[in-house]
């Protein structure tokens, strides 16, 4: 007698402790929720701008942008993250002026080369596909971790750089042009300190 009373204690006893545990974790996961984004952390770090979408007839992808879009396979789903003309000034001292000559073109192309690696998913990844608060992942060609969002004005962030124009198509490639190169620490640092040798 006495050891059915023991064992109906014991499985009231471990009964009320998974529904005590069961009960806490729900409350931890509650209180875990995130927040629901609103218009302010939606943006992140990126100003309030109107919503550039353009077509290809509106806006130009550049020389260097045409350079990085005419390497790829153009019957082949794709999509670009390519930097303006002045995104190539601005961070990597590139200008179409000097870059091109026929003594610095095939460093350029290399550069542009790479950059198209990192910038490079092999699917077509309009504006459209990415909701709202929503944070998707993809690697480009070269293995870089891409971390796409978007923001309120429907314009893509990438690895924290804001889009310029988005949803451009080139037959089978969609092409998204941005204000700032997308590329790992140790490439920057190779090619700035490459450019900083040039000038002395």
């Amino acid at each position: 007698m006495k050891r059915r009373q023991v064992l109906k204690h014991s499985i009231a006893l471990v009964s009320m402790l998974v529904c005590v545990c069961c009960f806490l974790i729900m409350i931890m996961t509650v209180l875990k929720l995130p927040d629901a984004p609103t218009k302010e952390s939606a943006m992140g770090f990126y100003p309030i701008t109107r919503s550039r979408k353009f077509s290809l007839q509106d806006g130009n992808l550049g020389k260097f942008g045409e350079m990085m879009i005419d390497m790829l396979p153009q019957d082949l789903a794709f999509t670009v993250f390519v930097p303006s003309e002045e995104a190539f000034k601005r961070d990597l001292r590139l200008s179409v002026n000097d870059s091109l000559k026929s003594d610095r073109f095939h460093d350029t192309y290399a550069i542009l080369t790479r950059i198209l690696g990192f910038s490079t998913v092999p699917r077509a990844l309009l504006s459209s596909n990415v909701k709202l608060g929503e944070l998707v992942n993809y690697d480009s060609l070269s293995g870089f971790s891409l971390y796409i969002s978007k923001d309120i004005d429907e314009m893509l962030v990438v690895n924290r750089i804001r889009s310029e124009i988005v949803d451009v198509r080139k037959k089978e490639i969609v092409v998204h042009l941005m204000d700032g190169i997308i590329m790992d620490a140790e490439f920057e640092q190779s090619v700035l300190s490459d450019n900083d040798t040039d000038e002395d």
